[in-house]
């Protein structure tokens, strides 16, 4: 199986392409490592953290910068089980995160603490999805 973890340069320049002027939500899929993999020359690298617990690290460090730029944690989701999709996609986190537009999103990507904390998502994923959405009017019906 592929792994995803990070955006590849294709995907972040049609992500910066997009109307960066309005709230956006983000859904996001993770499955952690069963063992969180940081560099060798990292202070964690021996700590025989586990995926969820390096991620949580990730999301302790980057609380302020998500607090600042305005967004939140929209929804969260224990996941159960796959109905339509690939069976072997099983998900340990899923959330949806809501930033107040693009640009809020960019500003956390290139903060340099948030640069500092990605380490530990980047040791504690082991494949991903994150998608991009726009807001749309809420209704009782399917379409």
């Amino acid at each position: 199986m592929t792994s995803f973890v990070d955006p590849d340069r294709v995907q972040f320049e049609a992500f910066k392409g997009l109307n960066r002027d309005h709230p956006i939500e983000m859904l996001n899929l993770v499955r952690f490592r069963a063992k969180a993999e940081y560099p060798v020359d990292h202070a964690l690298a021996d700590a025989g953290l586990t995926g969820a617990q390096a991620y949580r690290n990730y999301g302790v460090e980057t609380a302020p910068i998500i607090e600042r730029i305005g967004a939140s944690i929209l929804w969260r989701g224990a996941f159960q089980t796959t109905l339509i999709g690939p069976s072997d996609e099983v998900w340990d986190e899923v959330f949806i995160a809501r930033y107040p537009n693009a640009h809020a999103f960019l500003e956390m990507v290139t903060d340099p603490i948030y640069r500092s904390a990605v380490i530990h998502r980047q040791a504690a994923v082991e494949t991903s999805r994150l998608i991009r959405c726009a807001p749309t009017k809420i209704g009782t019906s399917f379409g």
